[in-house]
Parts: C-alpha cells; structure tokens; sequence
C-alpha cells in the first residue's frame, strides 16, 4: 500500500490555488476514478485538515494513498454545495463515500385536474402534468391498493385516453362496480366532477366528511324514489366503512411527515422510512447503505438524509432516531429547495417517539434478516468453492442463459449473484447481433462472453468488474465453448461451471461441467437448490427480455407499412379491431368509423390489404 502522502503532496500543490469559497472537491485515483466527493463551507480550510492531521481513521489514509488528483467546484453558498455533493455521489458512486444504494422514484397517485372524464392512476417521475398527486407511498402495491380502494367507492376510470375514446360499451370494471362507464355515458359529466372531488378529499384524508354526504345524497335519492341511485351509494358507503376500520391511521396523528430510522450492527446498517401522509401510513421502505464499518450511525444517518431528498419531494416534518451533525444546514437547504418550512426533529418523548421505536424495531428486524441471508449465502459460496475445488474465494458469480424460438429473437442474458442477494443494477441483456448465431446455442454463447468480458479487459465504457465464478446453463459442450472464448481473452483463473438437466430434465438430475470433470448432487443438498436457483432466476430474466423483444416485433404489425399511419392512428385502429386482421377483414366505412381516420385514409388502408 502506498503512503497517504501521496494524497497530501497533491493537496498540498493544489492548496494555494482555491478561492475561500463554499464548495465541493472530488478526489480521484491514476485511472481518473472519482474516489471521494466532499462539501466545505470553505474549501481551502477543509483541505487543509487531510494535510496537517496526523492521526486519520484508516478509511481516509486508504483514501490518500490512492489519491491521484483533486478537482474543485465553487458554489455561491453552503446549501448549494450540500445539493451538489449530494447529486455527485448517487451519480459517481464514488467507493470512500456513505451510498444509499437502491435508491429510486416512488409511485404517486395522479388524478387528472383539465380532463373532461378525469383518470386516476399510478405515478413516477416528474410532476409536470396538471392535476393532483399523492403520495409517495413506499410501494407500487401501497399504491394500487389505494387506486382499487377509489375504485370500489367512487367508480373514477383508470383506462387511457385512447381505450376510453374507442369504447363502444363499458368494460368489465363497470360490471364488477369499479368504474362509472364515462366512458358510454352512463354518468352525468357534473355527477362524475363531484365523485372526482370526493376522491380528492378522501385521499387527503378526509373521509368522515365523505362518509356524510354520502349518507345524505342516499337519503335524498330514497325520499325521491330514486331507489338504484340510493343503492349505489349505500354500496359506496358499505366500502368506505370497511376500508376506514382496515385503513391504518397513525397514534401520532401526524399529517405530513417521514420518520427515517436506522440501525446498526456488525459493520452493517439498516434505515427505515415511514411515509405519513393526510394522517395515514403510506407504508415503509427498508435500505442499506454502503459505509465504512467504522463511520457512526449518526454520519450514516446525517448522508443518507441529504442524498434520499436530492430529487424528491419533502414534507414539512422529518423526525429522525438519531442526531446530526447537519441538521441545521439541511433544514435549511430543504427549506430553500422545496419553498416551505421544513422542520427536521429528533423523536425523544411522547408520541413520535413510539412511532421512531416502531420504526427502529423494523429497522432491526429487516437487518437481522438480511445478515443472516449474507451469512448463509457466504456459507453456499464456500460450499460450492468446496464441491468444484475452487481456489478462489467466491464473492460474485454471473449466471449466463440464452432464449429464442427458431432462431427468431434471440436474447442472451446476464444475471449476478453476491454476498447481498441479486443485483439487479448488474442484470444485462445481449440482443445477438451475428446473424449465424441467432440459431446456433454455442455461436451465442461465444458471442455474449466476448461481448461482456472484451469491454471488461479493455476498461472501456460502463464495464463490469469481473466476477469469481462463471455459470453457464447447458451441457458439456456449452461448458467448452465458455472456457475457450474466456481463455482467448487471457482469462483463464475465472472458473467456469456448466449446468445441465437430466435424461428426462427433471429438476434435482442435473448434471454439472467443470474442468473436464462431471459432478453430481444428493437430491436435498442445499447447495444444489441454491444453483437450482441462480439458474432459474437468469432463465427468467432471459425469458422475459426475450418476450419483450418479440412483442416489440409483434406490434410492428402490418399498419406500420402503410404511409400516413403513425403511432397514434395504428394505435386507435388496433384498439378498435383488436389486430392487424382484423383490420385487412373490415370494410371502408367501419375503418372510416375509427375517430381520426377520415375517408382518405380510410381507403389508403383498404388499398393496402386488398389491391
């Protein structure tokens, strides 16, 4: 290892040329690898400290021995750089760094404010549409839940704009009481504004009121005689009562908060956060950042905040389980970002410390779980190292499986497995490209491992590290061509394992491939399941990336050749008609009668099935 002077002699040239201003500086390696990003109120001031302390924790002398260059952005004040330093790293990912890893958009709830017939559904990503969002709820499923109970009580629609141009009767939601049917006329626009506004009140979290005009508008519909009306809404409030007793509203009463809680063990830590919005629970979500094992809960904590509000949305109440360094200067940013006061607390008595406690204990439970899955899964690594005579320590194997019909849409794919579980952000999908491949299982396989492993050799682009172990799903012949193309590449000390099914491919017979050698396994052994289970999981994936490439090839139907047809036409006459078929049977005047296709158009599209 080299000396952290290296870093301090870097530091040190650079020094005398940075303005005493707010700020962020990046810390690279030889490669230009971003290995730190850090924020100064005053950046000479805060590069010095690396210079003249002596006694650094390990984390930062690995840091300096590796740094290479220093790079500096001024910014015109200290929340500016908080913002910046925050976007640095989830972008960069830089390795010295606290990374909230899994980070993503939650779903919203979205009803339409301009629309004539407003849709409800579901929601990521900008809030650039006019109307009303909810949320975040912490899962897609928090949030489904949510639409289906809108559904049963006020009918709202959730179909697109061009199904519900396009319907001729009401679909099976009407049958099944979820839906109105705007889309036939079969509510009055001003009735269905008001069920609108009523949907709009419940999911702010007013409810009881809901539930009082309902009972009176039923009350009216009976004086009037209007007795299917009085059904209908003595349906309504049937469904209200029963989703109230489920609905799960918080002791604390807090009406727009998260409360984020963490806990840690064993070098690891987990942060829980609870969404509380209009007095309910919207649900929680568990991560586990990346950290040094030395850093502090509350360091973990103060980085987390600041990375997971960078590109989301605030509530005015943050209650956290542990102090910050920071709080201050974040509030502040958040404050300046969202245009509102936002308050960030520490929960110590009453009520929000119940529900920071409840959130700890599932912060505690979810990392529980999850050392035990890694040590159970270190336990597998060394069982499968053991069974092949592996002289590498496995910590990460790539699960390569191929998928296609004839030849026709083939897709190789790429699944990784570590310590963690599955990582998702490491899947990869390979379109095969040489024609002579498309049918040929050893010419795809060649194909992928030199596409995936030629960009690794060569450091270019977004490549992947590469992993300890290889699994290949096939026979003996598979396994040959995988080691071949990996030896040309000069790598050679990655083993390579192939797995084959049995006679009769019965799962629990598979035979496996490793260095001319066949090896078999006792039906219940626990690490044949966990291959079982690494093969099954890339045959999913590539299943999956193959049916989406076919179905990509499926809608470019027929209609795409015809001149004049873009997406929005093909897409009404194939609502319409259902298919491409269905379309060369019909005559001019029911094509005609597709809304947006005139007489012209109407004959081109004849012209074009039967001249």
């Amino acid at each position: 290892m080299t000396s952290p002077d290296n870093g301090k002699d870097v530091i040190k040239k650079e020094l005398p040329l940075i303005p005493k201003l707010p700020g962020v500086y990046k810390m690279l390696n030889y490669k230009n690898e971003i290995l730190y990003v850090g924020k100064a109120k005053n950046l000479p001031n805060r590069l010095q400290s690396y210079v003249s302390e002596k006694n650094h924790i390990i984390r930062t002398e690995r840091m300096l021995s590796q740094t290479k260059k220093l790079e500096i952005t001024t910014t015109s004040n200290e929340s500016e750089a908080l913002l910046l330093e925050a976007n640095l790293i989830k972008k960069h990912k830089p390795r010295f760094n606290i990374l909230l890893r899994d980070d993503k958009s939650f779903p919203f709830i979205f009803i339409g404010k301009e629309d004539k017939w407003p849709q409800i559904k579901r929601h990521r990503g900008k809030k650039d549409k006019k109307g009303f969002f909810f949320g975040p709820f912490a899962s897609a499923g928090s949030a489904n839940w949510t639409i289906k109970m809108i559904q049963k009580i006020f009918h709202l629609r959730v179909c697109d704009d061009t199904v519900f141009k396009n319907r001729k009767r009401p679909c099976i939601l009407y049958q099944i009481k979820r839906c109105s049917a705007p889309c036939v006329g079969y509510i009055k626009e001003n009735d269905y504004k008001q069920t609108v506004e009523d949907a709009i009140e419940f999911v702010s979290g007013k409810s009881r009121r809901i539930q009082k005009n309902l009972s009176s508008q039923m009350e009216k519909a009976s004086e009037e005689l209007d007795f299917e009306k009085a059904v209908i809404l003595r349906d309504r409030i049937k469904s209200l009562n029963i989703i109230q007793s489920s609905q799960r509203i918080n002791e604390s009463n807090l009406v727009e908060a998260d409360v984020i809680a963490g806990y840690k063990e064993s070098g690891k830590t987990c942060i829980q956060v609870f969404f509380y919005r209009s007095k309910q629970n919207w649900g929680n979500q568990a991560f586990f950042p990346k950290h040094d094992p030395d850093e502090s809960l509350g360091e973990i904590l103060n980085s987390f905040v600041s990375q997971f509000y960078e590109n989301k949305s605030v509530p005015s109440s943050i209650i956290l389980s542990t102090e910050i360094k920071e709080k201050n200067l974040i509030e502040k940013t958040l404050t300046k970002k969202e245009n509102k006061q936002i308050n960030i607390s520490i929960a110590k008595k009453g009520s929000k410390l119940k529900v920071i406690s409840q959130a700890i204990k599932n912060a505690k439970d979810s990392l529980n779980r999850k050392l035990y899955e890694s040590q159970n899964n270190k336990e597998l690594f060394d069982a499968v190292a053991k069974k092949f005579n592996l002289e590498t320590n496995i910590n990460l194997i790539e699960v390569y499986d191929n998928s296609h019909i004839q030849g026709t849409n083939s897709v190789g794919a790429l699944i990784t497995y570590s310590e963690e579980g599955f990582i998702k952000k490491r899947y990869r999908k390979f379109n095969i490209k040489i024609q002579k491949n498309k049918q040929d299982d050893y010419g795809m396989i060649r194909e992928v491992l030199n596409r995936r492993f030629k960009r690794a050799v060569q450091e270019k682009g977004d490549y992947l590290t590469f992993p300890d172990l290889v699994l290949i799903d096939g026979g003996k012949g598979q396994y040959s061509v995988a080691r071949e193309s990996l030896n040309e590449l000069g790598l050679h000390d990655i083993p390579i394992i192939a797995i084959a099914k049995g006679k009769f491919r019965n799962s629990g017979n598979e035979t496996f491939f490793h260095n001319g050698k066949e090896f078999k396994f006792t039906k219940n052994d626990p690490t044949l399941f966990f291959l079982q289970r690494l093969r099954d999981e890339s045959h999913r994936f590539a299943i999956s990336a193959h049916r989406a490439k076919r179905k990509k090839g499926i809608n470019k139907s027929l209609l795409d050749q015809i001149d004049g047809i873009g997406s929005i036409r093909k897409r009404a006459l194939l609502n319409h008609f259902g298919s491409s078929k269905a379309v060369e049977s019909a005559s001019i005047d029911e094509i005609q009668s597709v809304e947006g296709v005139e007489e012209k158009v109407a004959k081109k599209i004849y012209n074009f099935f039967h001249e």
